[in-house]
């Protein structure tokens, strides 16, 4: 269990989830009644998952050996590392996981006939141990990045699907599923990038105590806070305009939006705009998972209006 707890199994199987609700409910229903082709079979695709999860998992491992000292202060009943797990075999699994991650990553690539590919997966594992080791302590930066590879870990999945299988017929169908994807990647990357200057504000204690320069470091809590309100509307405006830009004639689409997306990033802009304390900034985090959860379920709304 402790194992589980520092690759944040939580985390990872709303990753498989999100890979899984785009095959399932966004490619696969749409295979007859379209010219849309995919490239994986299911086998294919589970090794994807795989190695999606093998280099997060990683990922995690590796930002909470460097996060021992800050979260000794921030969550010290949830520090894992040191205390439950070993140092050097956090290390280990550390290192297993991205050689099993990468190792698949070339497999992959090379059965869909896209060898470059491979570098997908290496350049992945770098950025998660880069931002980890360095960019995390950078004013904004290590935000970016570690949202960019949320992003990723959505649009990933059209990479491998839908690009090896474009040919001159269906070229405008692949480009169309895969705009799709990369708006709800954009929408991922928007809700972790607010979410990562939430937890920022949440841990300044630590943060400050180990030396960090985040963004309310950097600038203050209120104008870090003020910032965040900011940047909480881009995904808010955002919504409202793929909706009324691409879903104007689906009233189901339009109630799942109003209701679960465009209502709760209204409440979280107005709770980040006043928010004070720990407990405020918590809440406003656990808001935004909710909402990149309920976002992600809406994927499943496409057969049904679509068909």
């Amino acid at each position: 269990m402790n194992i589980l707890n520092l690759i944040r199994w939580k985390n990872l199987l709303m990753i498989a989830f999100v890979q899984l609700l785009i095959k399932y409910a966004l490619f696969q229903p749409f295979l007859e009644t379209t010219e849309l082709t995919i490239t994986l079979n299911g086998f294919g695709f589970g090794l994807l998952v795989l190695s999606t999860l093998c280099i997060a998992a990683a990922g995690n491992i590796i930002n909470d050996i460097y996060d021992v000292e800050t979260d000794l202060v921030n969550r010290p009943a949830k520090v894992i590392i040191g205390k439950k797990i070993s140092e050097k075999t956090a290390y280990t699994l550390f290192i297993i996981l991205n050689v099993i991650g990468v190792l698949i990553g070339f497999y992959l690539s090379h059965l869909v006939g896209r060898s470059g590919f491979f570098a997908i997966f290496v350049i992945i594992s770098a950025m998660l141990y880069i931002y980890a080791s360095y960019l995390k302590q950078m004013v904004l930066l290590g935000n970016i990045v570690i949202s960019i590879l949320v992003g990723l870990s959505i649009l990933i999945v059209g990479v491998f699907e839908l690009m090896p299988a474009i040919t001159d017929q269906n070229q405008t169908t692949q480009l169309t599923f895969f705009k799709i994807l990369f708006d709800y990647a954009l929408f991922a990357f928007l809700i972790n990038l607010v979410r990562e200057m939430i937890k920022d504000l949440e841990d300044i204690d630590g943060d400050y105590k180990s030396g960090m320069n985040t963004l309310p470091i950097a600038i203050g809590r209120e104008r870090a806070s003020k910032l965040a309100f900011g940047v909480s509307l881009l995904p808010l405006f955002g919504s409202m305009y793929y909706v009324a830009t691409y879903l104007l004639n689906y009233e189901l689409f339009i109630g799942y939006f109003i209701v679960l997306i465009v209502v709760p990033l209204i409440y979280i802009a107005g709770k980040s705009y006043h928010a004070k304390t720990k407990k405020h900034f918590h809440h406003i985090s656990n808001m935004l998972k909710l909402v990149m959860l309920f976002g992600m379920l809406s994927l499943l709304l496409y057969p049904i209006v679509l068909k």
